[in-house]
């Protein structure tokens, strides 16, 4: 299960990834295709069912079809929920902030296009295109967006506070 959730995650990023090179070259994004597609496998991708957990069928999402929230005037987000984690796409505009916070999830920053400074702990973090950072749980931390930046955030377990209506940071409240 593990795995195949992780599988799930690598394809997305490397789709993301691919559009942002695209992009960084002045070339334009592959034309989406549609929704996305599921159609029966019968045999393929299963297990004997020894646990719940076996039976689950994935879901399967287009991201850019996902809404997307204006957090602050240079802040959009949108966001999926798994069962156990939160993936976001992060659009900042040059100068976006996320103030000093910290949250009980995990999070895995993956900067695709742009360039962000960190600031956790008493270190300076200069994040640019290709970068990840694993920002450990409760560890206080903050963003400054120096340049338009795409941030792909990866959270375990979910972001709670979201599901229950929560402002993001970015908005200032």
């Amino acid at each position: 299960m593990k795995n195949s959730k992780t599988a799930v995650f690598v394809t997305a990023i490397l789709a993301l990834a691919a559009r942002a090179a695209a992009s960084a070259q002045d070339m334009p994004a592959p034309a989406l295709s549609g929704p996305p597609v599921v159609t029966d496998a019968r045999g393929r991708g299963t297990l004997p069912t020894v646990s719940g957990h076996t039976a689950i069928v994935p879901t399967l999402y287009q991201l850019d079809a996902q809404p997307i929230e204006q957090i602050s005037p240079l802040v959009q987000r949108q966001y999926l929920n798994g069962t156990q984690s939160t993936f976001v796409k992060w659009t900042v505009k040059k100068g976006g902030v996320f103030p000093l916070h910290h949250h009980a999830s995990e999070q895995i920053t993956w900067i695709t296009e742009g360039r962000c400074e960190v600031y956790s702990q008493g270190r300076k973090f200069v994040m640019t295109a290709g970068t990840v950072l694993v920002i450990p749980p409760n560890t206080p931390h903050e963003f400054v967006c120096t340049e338009d930046t795409i941030d792909i955030d990866f959270f375990a377990p979910q972001r709670q506070d979201w599901l229950d209506g929560a402002p993001s940071v970015a908005a200032g409240r």
